[in-house]
C-alpha cells in the first residue's frame, strides 16, 4: 500500500487496503492502528513532499518515516519472518548461525593447526551491491577465488 502512494496510485492504494489489508485489521487491532497511521498519508500529497517545491506539505515525521527507504528493509524482514514461521522454520535465517559456528570451528583448529582463515568483514564488504568488488568470490586472507 505504502508503494502505491509513494507512486501516487491512491485508487490503487484503497482498492488494495479494502480488499486485502481490512480484513486483517479486523483480526488484529494492532494491525489495524498500522493500517491507520498508512492510510493517513492519503492526506498528503507525497509526490510533492519528495520534490523541491516552495512550499512542500508538512508531513508528520512519524508519517514521513513510512515513506522512507528503510521502511522497505523493515518490512522485507517482517514478512520474510512471517514466511519462515508459517513454514515452521526459525524466524531467523541460518546463515548468522553457521557463521558463527564456522568462527567457533576456526577457533577450536587455530590452536591445533595453521590455516588461512576467511576475512568475514572483508566479504561481506565486498559482497555488498555498489562495491567496486561486487561479484567477486570469496576473499581468504588476501587471495580472491
Amino acid at each position: 500500500m505504502i508503494e502505491y502512494i509513494r507512486k501516487g496510485q491512491i485508487a490503487e492504494a484503497l482498492t488494495f487496503a479494502q480488499q486485502e489489508l481490512a480484513p486483517r485489521g479486523e483480526e488484529n487491532p494492532a494491525f489495524l492502528a498500522e493500517l491507520e497511521r498508512t492510510m493517513a498519508l492519503l492526506a498528503f500529497d507525497t509526490l510533492a513532499s519528495s520534490s523541491t517545491s516552495a512550499n512542500p506539505p508538512a508531513i508528520p515525521r512519524n508519517l514521513h518515516e513510512l515513506l522512507h527507504p528503510a521502511q522497505r528493509t523493515r518490512t522485507a524482514s517482517q514478512l520474510n519472518a512471517a514466511i519462515l514461521t508459517s513454514q515452521s522454520h526459525g524466524k531467523d535465517t541460518k546463515l548468522p548461525k553457521l557463521l558463527r559456528m564456522m568462527e567457533w570451528g576456526e577457533g577450536m583448529l587455530e590452536s591445533k593447526a595453521e590455516f588461512p582463515k576467511l576475512d568475514l568483514a572483508r566479504l561481506l564488504s565486498a559482497s555488498e551491491p555498489g562495491t567496486a568488488n561486487e561479484g567477486i568470490g570469496m576473499d581468504v586472507e588476501g587471495v580472491v577465488v
